[in-house]
């Protein structure tokens, strides 16, 4: 059976209470996401670790899915009217086929080469290079499956540059791509920190199926006050703004840094504040995104 996916646009104001009517008159599920989400707008809506959230986004994506015999339009306005707008918002409606989601979602991810030695594998694949260092990874909820450029970017900068021994902080740490991949590369201990739950549960148990040791995962309040060899953080441009001055503490003296999730026309503005502590290389680029490395002064 197909279903029915309602994508309205909203503002800060009432992007909340659009979400909670939409569940009350039928709604499946509603998601919340940044319509600015991967541009120079997008807003971080967290704050330092210990601090409270801000609030949500100032232009909110709202998507909410249906049972494909329920008049979405006629909800939408019904719901539109209980939180008191006096009009319509921009939307669309569209149609979801009936598939086998979870064969669907293994079939998007097929065994990754990052380098040579370096293979990201799904769990449900064998692979391909049985010698290889081979990364076994169910991305559960988390973001990283080394599909995208800014954690392959990563990968290979850890390919490139571990020399073995190395004491590793991976913060936005995702599926534990990174921290996991630091390990099986040489380092000898790494911290994974996350601001989501699950994320950090993802990535406890894809250390599991790695079989790798000396690595902790945690949420920041709880994380350890430590400085490392080596930070990386794949996060975003917004947070790796609000966490420059954290990052930077948290790298020794002589230690590396390594950011991405950066845009190719964010790079120059990341670099100009990373510089106050860090002597920096120049950006690595791939389709549009940036990663940047340095050593601590």
């Amino acid at each position: 059976m197909p279903w029915l996916n309602l994508v309205v646009d909203s503002d800060a104001e009432h992007a909340e209470a659009l979400s909670e009517a939409l569940l009350e008159l039928g709604a499946l599920s509603v998601d919340l996401l940044d319509a600015d989400a991967d541009t120079p707008d997008e807003q971080a809506i967290f704050g330092e670790p210990g601090e409270p959230p801000p609030g949500v986004w100032q232009h909110n994506r709202v998507s909410a899915l249906f049972d494909s015999d329920k008049d979405v339009s006629a909800i939408l306005r019904n719901a539109t009217a209980n939180i008191g707008l006096k009009q319509l918002p921009e939307h669309r409606i569209e149609t979801l086929a009936d598939n086998d989601w979870v064969r669907l979602t293994q079939s998007q991810f097929e065994p990754i080469p990052i380098s040579p030695r370096l293979w990201i594998v799904p769990t449900w694949h064998t692979p391909s290079d049985p010698n290889a260092i081979n990364i076994v990874l169910d991305p559960g909820l988390a973001f990283g499956t080394g599909s995208h450029p800014t954690t392959r970017l990563c990968l290979r900068w850890l390919d490139s540059n571990l020399r073995g021994g190395e004491n590793v902080l991976d913060y936005g740490c995702g599926s534990g791509i990174l921290a996991i991949a630091a390990l099986k590369l040489g380092a000898a201990h790494a911290v994974g920190v996350d601001v989501d739950l699950q994320a950090v549960i993802a990535s406890r148990d894809n250390a599991i199926a790695n079989q790798v040791k000396d690595v902790q995962f945690y949420l920041p309040d709880d994380a350890p006050q430590s400085s490392y060899d080596l930070v990386v953080a794949n996060i975003l441009t917004n947070p790796l703004r609000m966490l420059a001055p954290l990052l930077a503490k948290s790298t020794r003296q002589g230690g590396q840094i390594v950011l991405s999730g950066i845009l190719e026309e964010q790079a120059q503005d990341m670099m100009n504040i990373y510089q106050q502590w860090f002597d920096l290389n120049a950006p690595i680029f791939e389709d549009g995104w940036s990663c940047l490395s340095g050593r601590k002064r």
